[in-house]
């Protein structure tokens, strides 16, 4: 005899119960407006959810998710909502809860002499910088969406930043995790070792699962001494071979104080330009490329700008760099990185784009730039191409506009899967990645088994059966529903 599932009302009714009925929205209540839950950052996808619950701890997630798999009830973990490949809303069933986890957001210890601080998922990653910074410390990971996103959604897309050729990406500055699974279990995992060769790793298995294998409630990350110096320059390269070498002469002189290589195309900063015109873009009319480098000095100011100089003296003594700007002060800089940021923004003021977030090795980029860019141009005339990114660790955010002029919506309507199964043939070509930073998500997920080891997406659906049995965690993202 099968066993009665409780009807939502009684679900809502226990949720209530758990986390308090403010903390219980559902589309009943009055005046509710689900919208910043239910709709994605890129405004490309409208769910519909049963109920959005803000947990205040990590007894309350453990015991939302256990109501939850008892009534079989979908959870879609949801951070700062600012992914871009559709990972944190729900479908438009109305079956599914969103766990929204920015009520858990606190600093909950600094370690100074075990350079750790552990913190809530819901931890916006601006606090956490902040509150690393005035404990004397650096945290390094940055990114445009810093202000909103928060570590939670940072440790489930691995995400990267700017600063991962020095740092590495999110998991590199992690160290332990407290995870809630999907039987409502709490996986008491905050430790602070560098060294723990006691099994599997758990950590890496959470991080980059996208909230489909664990709730990632808590995590200790690594922290890092505050540089004495940081320089900023920009520099006006002729080609993306040439932005390599420069790259390459980085390495060479600033060894680990390159914290940050940014490479920008001329049309992304045209964008710029056009819709941010008080940001004053440099040498972008010049350039078909300009490069943002950082360098963060141990000892003091006079040491990283010798470094800094002595570096775009060889790099135009060998013709890598026709013209080169370096921050005068640290306003100067965050102007320069501001600039950067708002690449992104610009391309939402010029209209629907597609967006790639892939990775390419470092010395394979220009080839598979150049190619890439000219079958593009074969198969959408007069398309517009925003290549812009970390170029220091491979990985580009290599977004395709429309032609000047034409309909947005009819554009991706007629060329985003032609324009994806381009770029992904190239990326697989040129021994890449779908994703680099941003995760599969729902937008990916049909993608992934025409790029990825079919004996590696067999090992990640083993791993998912075993430990989300009944599918509820984060369904139909990372992989397709069974």
């Amino acid at each position: 005899m099968t066993a009665l599932k409780p009807n939502p009302h009684e679900l809502i009714a226990q949720l209530r119960a758990i986390c308090g009925p403010a903390n219980v929205l559902t589309h009943e209540d009055p005046g509710a407006d689900l919208s910043p839950w239910e709709q994605d950052w890129r405004k490309r996808v409208r769910g519909r959810a049963l109920a959005v619950v803000r947990p205040g701890d990590t007894a309350q997630v453990a015991a939302v998710v256990k109501a939850c798999a008892a009534a079989s009830t979908p959870i879609v973990p949801q951070g700062g909502n600012t992914g871009l490949v559709v990972g944190g809303v729900p479908d438009d069933s109305g079956t599914q809860i969103v766990l929204s986890m920015t009520r858990m957001n606190a600093v909950r210890a600094i370690d100074p002499d075990n350079l750790t601080i552990t913190v809530e998922a819901g931890c916006v990653l601006q606090n956490l910088q902040l509150a690393a910074e005035n404990a004397g410390f650096l945290f390094p990971l940055s990114r445009g969406a810093e202000g909103s996103c928060t570590i939670g959604g940072n440790l489930g897309t691995n995400a990267g930043g700017t600063q991962v050729v020095r740092y590495g990406n999110t998991r590199e500055l992690c160290l332990g995790l407290e995870v809630v699974t999907a039987q409502g279990e709490i996986w008491h995992g905050l430790t602070g070792l560098r060294k723990d060769n006691t099994g599997y790793d758990l950590r890496n298995l959470m991080i980059g699962s996208e909230g489909t294998l664990g709730i990632i409630t808590a995590a200790t990350m690594k922290l890092y001494p505050l540089p004495a110096a940081q320089l900023t320059a920009w520099a006006a390269v002729p080609s993306m071979e040439a932005a390599v070498q420069l790259l390459g002469l980085a390495h060479q002189r600033l060894g680990p104080g390159l914290t940050g290589f940014e490479v920008m195309g001329q049309f992304a900063l045209s964008l710029v330009d056009k819709h941010y015109p008080h940001l004053r873009v440099p040498l972008w009319q010049t350039s078909p490329w300009c490069v943002l480098l950082e360098n963060s000095d141990s000892e003091n100011e006079t040491h990283a700008r010798s470094q800094f100089e002595a570096l775009l003296e060889a790099a135009l003594e060998a013709g890598c760099v026709s013209d080169a700007v370096v921050a005068e002060n640290l306003t100067q800089a965050r102007g320069l990185w501001h600039i950067r940021e708002s690449i992104t923004l610009a391309q939402v003021q010029e209209g629907l784009n597609i967006k790639h977030d892939i990775s390419i090795p470092v010395s394979l980029i220009p080839a598979f730039v150049a190619e890439t860019d000219a079958l593009l141009a074969l198969e959408v005339p007069g398309v517009r191409l925003v290549d812009f990114g970390h170029l220091g660790d491979g990985n580009l955010h290599y977004n395709v506009q429309a032609p000047e002029g034409a309909d947005g919506q009819a554009f991706l309507r007629d060329f985003e899967d032609k324009v994806n199964t381009l770029v992904f043939d190239q990326v697989l070509k040129f021994k890449g990645s779908i994703s680099a930073e941003h995760g599969v998500g729902e937008l990916k997920v049909g993608k992934l088994p025409l790029y990825k080891d079919p004996t590696a997406l067999a090992m990640m659906r083993a791993v998912k059966a075993a430990l989300d049995p009944q599918n509820l965690l984060n369904p139909g993202r990372v992989l397709e529903t069974l």
